[in-house]
């Protein structure tokens, strides 16, 4: 459960994220200002290249610099500050404060080792604990991720496992060290409907049963509808909306937000026509000025061309950006 009383287990105040190039300059997050509290479950949600994962990437300090080039006001994890933070630091809090998973589990095991090499590893790396105990611990993840024959996968090497029983055992290697927030980028896009949701009910079962935070970072708002309390709609590199889930379905504010729920299907199963958004995102390395989502917006005017909106505030836990809320 959410406890908005606690100092905040993420702090992230005017990220920018760039990556110079022989010829201008990408810039993937443009001034991201968010919250997460313990226990708390958000989602993080925008088309490709809206700068959702690279904005996470440098919460936990994933991206290699150069060529990222990473500027804040303050990013802090667990209270401490990422930018300043020494090897030693981010090597725990990379366990003990945060974990991270992937759309791609095979990106997070190596191929030579068996899945009980790595998690046992991964165990002793982050506690002083003998071997034996650290097996034990493992195969009790395993099972605990719903993996059934949970002995013969710990000496299984990665390529013998199925995607969906991949992912189980990089959750697991991710609860190791019973972090204090889970981060899931796009954790179910490579797997069937049918294992998609077990593994987004696997998630949410495991953070409620181990009170930790939970940010899912998807592209799907079906997937955010049944996983999150909270919902911050990213565009162009910069936040658009940020609302509780359901007043973001009931109420959707930013012209972005609204365009991106007719362009799903229905979440009722009723037929209705689906409506593409016209144009194509910005390119990071050239954004436009003013609003970045103003190209492609049926609302826009000059003024949405010319000048940035400011974040308004629109009650409690809403905000946005945009010239024309309505």
């Amino acid at each position: 459960m959410k406890d908005t009383q606690a100092q905040p287990i993420v702090e992230i105040e005017d990220l920018r994220v760039t990556f110079p190039q022989a010829e201008g300059s990408v810039r993937a997050v443009r001034g991201v200002s968010l919250a997460l509290h313990p226990g708390e479950s958000l989602g993080v949600v925008g088309e490709s290249g809206s700068g959702k994962s690279v904005s996470w990437m440098a919460v936990m300090r994933l991206l290699r610099a150069p060529p990222a080039e990473v500027e804040a006001g303050r990013l802090r994890l667990a209270g401490i500050e990422v930018m300043q933070a020494r090897r030693e630091e981010l090597t725990e809090l990379r366990g003990r404060a945060a974990a991270m998973i992937f759309q791609d589990p095979m990106t997070a095991f190596d191929p030579v080792f068996t899945i009980g090499h790595q998690i046992i590893e991964t165990i002793r790396a982050h506690r002083a604990t003998s071997k034996r105990a650290a097996r034990a611990e493992a195969l009790d993840l395993l099972e605990r991720v719903e993996i059934r024959n949970a002995e013969a996968i710990l000496d299984s090497y990665p390529h013998q496992l199925s995607g969906g029983m991949l992912q189980r055992a990089m959750i697991a290697m991710a609860l190791s060290c019973r972090p204090q927030v889970l981060i899931a980028d796009e954790p179910t896009t490579a797997l069937d409907v049918t294992v998609q949701a077990q593994i987004l009910q696997l998630i949410k079962d495991l953070q409620d049963e181990m009170g930790m935070g939970l940010v899912m970072i998807t592209h799907d708002l079906g997937v955010v509808a049944e996983t999150v309390d909270r919902v911050v709609v990213m565009y162009g590199g910069k936040v658009m909306e940020e609302a509780p889930v359901v007043e973001l379905f009931e109420d959707p504010r930013h012209p972005y937000t609204r365009a991106l729920m007719v362009s799903i299907p229905g979440q009722e199963g009723g037929r209705r026509r689906l409506t593409e958004i016209p144009g194509a995102s910005p390119d990071p390395s050239d954004p436009p000025e003013g609003c970045p989502f103003h190209p492609r917006c049926t609302q826009a005017d000059a003024q949405c061309a010319a000048e940035e909106p400011p974040m308004a505030v629109l009650g409690p836990g809403r905000r946005a950006a945009c010239w024309r809320l309505t």
